[in-house]
Parts: C-alpha cells; sequence; structure tokens
C-alpha cells in the first residue's frame, strides 16, 4: 500500500489547517459482489480548534463511513488533518463538523457523516465466547475478547472485541474460536478482518444471517469499528466498550 504518512517518519507542519493532510487507500474488500450492509465508526478522541473567544475547546469525534466506498481514509492522515484544526477558530462548531465531513466526502466520493460524541451506549448484554462455551444460541450477543491482528504496514499489533449476532442456527464454538485466534499473528486492516470474519462464518458455518463488529482499541487517538451485516437494519450502534 502506498501511503503519505504511514510507516514513514517525517516532520509535519501542523500550524494551518489543510485538508492536503488527507490521504485515501482502497478497500479491499473480499467479496465485492455480495449483497451485506455496514458502516464504519471511526472516534477521534483528540480534536481540538478554537471557539468564538478564541478559547480552545477539546473534544471527541464521531465519523460515519459507508462501507459502500471505494476507498477509506487512511488513519495517520486523518490525525495529522485532524491536528492542523488547532489554531482555526469557529464561532459555530457545527461549521467545524461540517467541514471535515465536507473534506472527507470530497475525498472519498461518498456521504461522511461527522458529529461530536458526547456519551456512549453501554455495550450490549452479551454471552462470552470461550473454551467453555458449548453451543452459541441463536439470537443472542456473542462477545469474543482479545482479538489481536497485525498491521500490515508498521506490524503493530491491533486489539479488539469481537462483537455477533445471529438469528440463524446455533453456531458451533469450536471452528468459530480456531477461526478468531488464526489473526493473532497475520496481519490485516481493520475492517478486512472483519469482512474477512463475516464471510468466513457464512461460508464456514452456512449461516443465513449474521452481524460482525469489531471494536478496536484506539491507536493515535483513534478507533476504527466496522460493522458489517447480513440485515439492512443494523444491530450495533456506537457504543462503549470495556476496552475502549
Amino acid at each position: 500500500m502506498n501511503s503519505k504518512h504511514l510507516g514513514k517518519d517525517t516532520l509535519y507542519q501542523l500550524e494551518t489547517y489543510s485538508p492536503s493532510f488527507l490521504d485515501a487507500v482502497k478497500r479491499n474488500s473480499p467479496k465485492e459482489s455480495a449483497i451485506y450492509f455496514g458502516h464504519d465508526y471511526w472516534n477521534a478522541y483528540e480534536f481540538s480548534y478554537l471557539n468564538s473567544k478564541r478559547q480552545p475547546v477539546l473534544e471527541s469525534l464521531e465519523i460515519k463511513i459507508p462501507m459502500t466506498s471505494i476507498h477509506t481514509v487512511e488513519s495517520k492522515s486523518l490525525k495529522l488533518y485532524l491536528a492542523s484544526f488547532f489554531n482555526k477558530k469557529f464561532n459555530d462548531p457545527k461549521k467545524a463538523y461540517g467541514l471535515i465531513a465536507k473534506d472527507l466526502s470530497k475525498l472519498l466520493k461518498t456521504d461522511v457523516s461527522v458529529k461530536k460524541k458526547v456519551r456512549y451506549q453501554n455495550a450490549p448484554k452479551s454471552i462470552l465466547l470461550n473454551k467453555s462455551v458449548k453451543k452459541i444460541p441463536k439470537n443472542k450477543v456473542i462477545k469474543f475478547e482479545g482479538f489481536r491482528s497485525i498491521c500490515p504496514v508498521t506490524s503493530q499489533p491491533d486489539w479488539a472485541n469481537i462483537y455477533f449476532y445471529s438469528t440463524s442456527n446455533a453456531i458451533e464454538p469450536k471452528p468459530l474460536l480456531k477461526l478468531l485466534k488464526s489473526y493473532r499473528t497475520r496481519g490485516d486492516f481493520h475492517e478486512a478482518c472483519i469482512e474477512s470474519i463475516f464471510f468466513s462464518m457464512i461460508d464456514d458455518l452456512d449461516l443465513e444471517d449474521l452481524t460482525v463488529y469489531g471494536r478496536f482499541l484506539r491507536r493515535g487517538g483513534i478507533d476504527i469499528n466496522p460493522i458489517r451485516s447480513m440485515s439492512r437494519k443494523i444491530l450495533f450502534q456506537n457504543f462503549r466498550d470495556s476496552i475502549q
């Protein structure tokens, strides 16, 4: 993957807001022709700007990117871009969010939504997936803790809790655990990991309905949380997980 910033040690001039920091990367969807639904929640915890009195404001943002976009934003470029707002004045904070949405929508050629995140919902009640679970019932939220994958560019580990929901047949836990643990020493980006898990479960476990949601631990002040579902009505929201 060619990237402006990721994996590169460079001094950046962040004194002035600039959308030129942003970098788009092509998604690597395993089954582009398949019919499924979802989006990616990006939570940016370190967004600062100047208010109408030129006082610094520090906020968290929720950025929602449709999974149907051909490209997504590269995470380090987003961090640098948001950091360039620190000395920019906004009389109305909604104009700041609107500017970010406009820049990202232009970059990705899709409708990106941006809003201030004040509070998160609690994580849903779930059944913890481990070796002691003999059968995974349908119509129940399942949680796998300690998911690990490797960034294919920096070789740094990424950590997450993965949530599952299905109204199909009961799921055998043993092959699912084997699948999830297989990512611990191989590299892929968050979105690709979740899509790979999603399609592997559909194909290998013969499921007619499935939603997979990865709640990843933040790196660089940003976490990326992809949802992929066979249902148009997405079950999960942008809730707060115990690791975040």
